[in-house]
């Protein structure tokens, strides 16, 4: 009965959900205000970097610009003081986890605590994978990745810090889009000779993820994958040269309801199935067995 009431519950958030997005798509919603708001945002010294520090300068937000380019940054900081509000400029290599910190350390002691963090730096090597050096390979994802779990962290806010799964899943949509890159890349050079196919598994049953589950009313229509099955679905695909695969087949909807739908009807359905809270268990059974001293790899 009660997974009734939230089938129903979900179904109304859905619709709601969804006309709130069409009704938005006509009405500009209203704006916040960010007067007097402390503003972080990496990547400052670039041209969006710039903009955005611009921008918020404008809503009288003041401003903390992190950016490796020293003198750069420093005339972004300029610009925005003229536009009447304080400005902190800060050099900061943002590949290096302890430049991050201390930065961060220096912020909260100089100038106060961070309420915007706009996480905009990025770099790119702009080669080709067989020849770009490993350096610049590992610099592009520490800057564009990792760097960000390193500033997010630095803000010891609640819904940064939230999700218990965020490294894991950011890992993954990573690997998603190195994949996609890949394969496009390839396209590009006419090397038809090498294939590629991207297997996206619902949870396998390999005791990677013991305690993780979905609610118990959906568990029977969705239980965790057999690993051979997953193999040997995995094998048909690679060998049919198929260019992604879903396992079982009702993942391919969360990959057309995230295109397709609003955030919030996402969120809806991501609720119902118990999405927000299956990983618990699961850390819970890690922090035991951390605490007993035993980590199993898998």
């Amino acid at each position: 009965m009660i997974v009734l009431v939230d089938l129903l519950l979900m179904l109304i958030d859905l619709t709601c959900s969804i006309l709130s997005a069409v009704v938005q798509t006509f009405l500009r919603p209203r704006l916040k205000s960010v007067d007097g708001e402390l503003c972080l945002i990496t990547g400052a010294g670039g041209a969006l970097g710039r903009l955005f520090a611009l921008e918020f300068a404008k809503e009288g937000a003041h401003l903390v610009l992190w950016d490796c380019n020293a003198a750069a940054n420093e005339r972004t900081a300029e610009l925005a003081r003229e536009l009447g509000v304080q400005v902190r400029a800060y050099t900061v290599d943002l590949s290096k986890r302890q430049s991050i910190y201390e930065a961060a350390e220096r912020v909260r002691a100089e100038v106060g605590c961070v309420s915007i963090l706009v996480n905009n730096a990025g770099v790119v090597a702009g080669r080709r994978l067989l020849d770009c050096p490993d350096e610049l390979l590992e610099r592009t994802l520490l800057v564009n990745c990792h760097a960000l779990f390193w500033v997010s962290k630095t803000k010891r806010t609640p819904a940064v810090l939230h999700s218990p799964r965020n490294d894991y899943c950011a890992s993954k949509f990573g690997a998603v889009g190195f994949h996609e890159s890949l394969t496009h890349e390839l396209l590009a050079e006419d090397l038809d000779g090498i294939k590629t196919t991207l297997v996206c598994p619902y949870i396998v049953d390999t005791g990677m993820f013991a305690g993780c589950e979905i609610r118990k009313e959906l568990r029977s229509l969705i239980p965790p994958l057999e690993p051979l099955y997953t193999v040997q679905q995995s094998m048909k695909a690679i060998l049919a040269e198929q260019q992604m695969i879903c396992i079982p087949r009702l993942m391919y909807i969360p990959f057309l309801t995230r295109a397709l739908l609003p955030w919030e009807a996402n969120v809806a359905t991501y609720r119902f199935m118990g999405g927000d809270k299956c990983m618990l268990p699961f850390i819970k059974n890690i922090e035991l067995k951390t605490s007993n001293g035993h980590i199993k790899s898998f």
